[in-house]
C-alpha cells in the first residue's frame, strides 16, 4: 500500500447509544441511567430515519468504519445491534472488510453477547476495563472486578478477529512503579491495542465536586508527566508504540475509525448527542444531536433527525481544526493539505521557533509532528502554530 493509501482519512459512521447501567463518577459523557427497560426496537428505528436524514445530505460513500460508543453499547440486544448496521448499510456502501468497532463493559453479562455481536456483524471490541486493580476499580465506580474484566478479556480475544481495552492513569495515589506493573499485566493480555487515558477532572462529574472539596487528591503536574513517560517506555518496549497521544498499537493494528477523526476525515453521526462533520455543497458542516435520549427520540420520529445545533466551518475553522486533531498523530500532518485549508502556509518564523524549543519536528519535506516534549504540551504549540 502506498503512503497515500496509508494515510487516508476514510470515511466513518458514529452510533451514540446513550445508556448506562450506572454513571462512572468521573465521566462527562453523553450517557443515563434508566431503571425502566429501554424500547430498543423504537431506538433503532429513530437510529435507522436519522441515518437516512444523514445520508441526505452527505450523498453516497463508502465506510470505512462503523463505531458503535456510548454510553454502553453492550447494553444492547445483538438484534438491536445488526438492526443498526443494516441501516448503516442500506445507506451508504458499506464493504465486508470495514472496521466495525462496539465498546463493551467487561463484565461477564455483557460478555455473554459477545457472540452475539459477532454475528451481527461487530468485528472489533473496544472493552472499558479502565483498571486492574480492584481497589482502583472500586474508587472508578465501575461494576466489575479485575478477574471479571480478564475473564471478558480472553472470550473477547476468542470471539473477535480485533480487540483493544481502556485504561486510566493517573488515579490517586499511583506510582509509576505501580502503573508498570499494570501495563505489563495489561499487554500481556490485550495483544494488539491499547487505550490509555489520564485521569482528568471534569467540571459537573461528582469527583470534580469531591476534588473541589479536597476531598480526592490527583497526581500533581510533575507527577502526572512521570506516569505519562511511564505509559510510553512501557508500552514501546513491549511493541505497542504510541501512533496517537492516548492510543498505542502494534503496526496495522491502529484504530481505523479513530483515525478518521485524527486525519481529519468526514463522519456522520446518529443517536443523542452525536455529532458529525462531513462535506455537504462544498463545505465541512458540523452537526450536533439533541443529547437528552427521549426528547432525541420524540425528535427524529417527528421530524425524521434529532439534529438541533451545527454550522458551516470557514476555511480557518477547518485549518485549525486539522492542526488540533493532526499533531495528537505521531506522523503529523501534511503541511500541503493544511496550507490549501487554510489559504496559506504555517508561519515558517513560528514553525522554526518550535522546532528550535524541540516542541515539533519535520518528517522531510511535507510532513511535521509534535515531538514526545511537544505531546505534553500540545494545546500550546497548536495555539502558537494557529496564531
Amino acid at each position: 500500500m502506498n503512503q497515500a493509501a496509508d494515510t487516508a482519512p476514510g470515511f466513518g459512521v458514529y452510533l451514540h447509544w446513550p445508556f448506562c447501567a450506572a454513571k462512572c463518577p468521573y465521566c462527562d459523557f453523553n450517557s443515563h441511567v434508566r431503571h425502566a427497560a429501554v424500547d430498543q426496537p423504537r431506538f433503532a428505528a429513530a437510529f435507522a430515519r436519522e441515518l437516512a436524514a444523514m445520508r441526505q445530505r452527505s450523498g453516497p460513500r463508502t465506510v470505512t468504519s462503523v463505531f458503535l460508543g456510548g454510553g454502553t453499547p453492550s447494553l444492547m440486544a445483538p438484534a438491536t445491534v445488526a438492526a443498526l448496521l443494516d441501516a448503516v448499510a442500506r445507506h451508504w456502501h458499506l464493504p465486508g472488510d470495514a472496521e466495525i468497532t462496539l465498546e463493551a463493559n467487561p463484565t461477564s453479562v455483557e460478555a455473554e453477547r459477545f457472540r452475539g455481536y459477532r454475528a451481527a456483524g461487530v468485528n472489533r471490541v473496544s472493552l472499558g476495563v479502565q483498571a486492574l486493580d480492584d481497589r482502583a476499580l472500586k474508587t472508578l465506580g465501575r461494576l466489575h472486578d479485575t478477574a471479571e474484566a480478564l475473564s471478558a478479556v480472553r472470550l473477547a480475544r476468542e470471539t473477535f478477529p480485533r480487540l483493544s481495552f481502556d485504561l486510566i492513569y493517573a488515579r490517586p495515589g499511583q506510582t509509576p512503579e505501580a502503573w508498570a506493573a499494570e501495563l505489563e499485566t495489561a499487554i500481556g493480555h490485550a495483544a494488539d491495542h491499547l487505550s490509555l487515558y489520564q485521569l482528568t477532572i471534569e467540571e459537573g462529574t461528582p469527583f470534580h465536586a469531591l476534588h473541589a472539596a479536597g476531598r480526592l487528591a490527583v497526581p500533581d503536574g510533575d507527577a502526572a508527566a512521570a506516569l505519562y513517560e511511564t505509559t510510553q517506555a512501557v508500552t514501546a518496549a513491549h511493541g505497542l508504540p504510541a501512533y496517537e497521544i492516548s492510543n498505542h498499537a502494534r503496526p496495522g493494528a491502529e484504530s481505523r475509525h479513530n483515525l478518521v477523526y485524527w486525519r481529519y476525515g468526514e463522519y456522520v453521526g446518529a443517536g443523542p448527542g452525536a455529532h458529525g462533520r462531513f462535506v455537504a455543497e462544498g463545505r465541512r458542516v458540523v452537526t450536533v444531536a439533541e443529547r437528552m435520549p427521549e426528547t432525541w427520540l420524540n425528535l427524529v420520529e417527528a421530524r425524521g433527525h434529532g439534529v438541533v445545533d451545527g454550522e458551516r466551518l470557514t476555511r480557518g475553522q477547518e485549518a485549525d481544526e486539522f492542526l488540533l486533531m493532526g499533531l495528537r498523530l505521531v506522523e503529523g500532518i501534511d503541511l500541503e493539505r493544511h496550507a490549501a485549508l487554510a489559504g496559506r502556509p504555517l508561519a515558517a518564523e513560528r514553525v522554526a521557533q518550535l522546532e528550535d524549543a524541540g516542541l515539533v519536528a519535520r518528517l522531510g519535506n511535507r510532513r511535521l509532528r509534535a515531538t514526545p516534549a511537544g505531546m505534553i504540551v500540545l494545546d500550546a504549540v497548536v495555539a502558537d502554530l494557529a496564531r
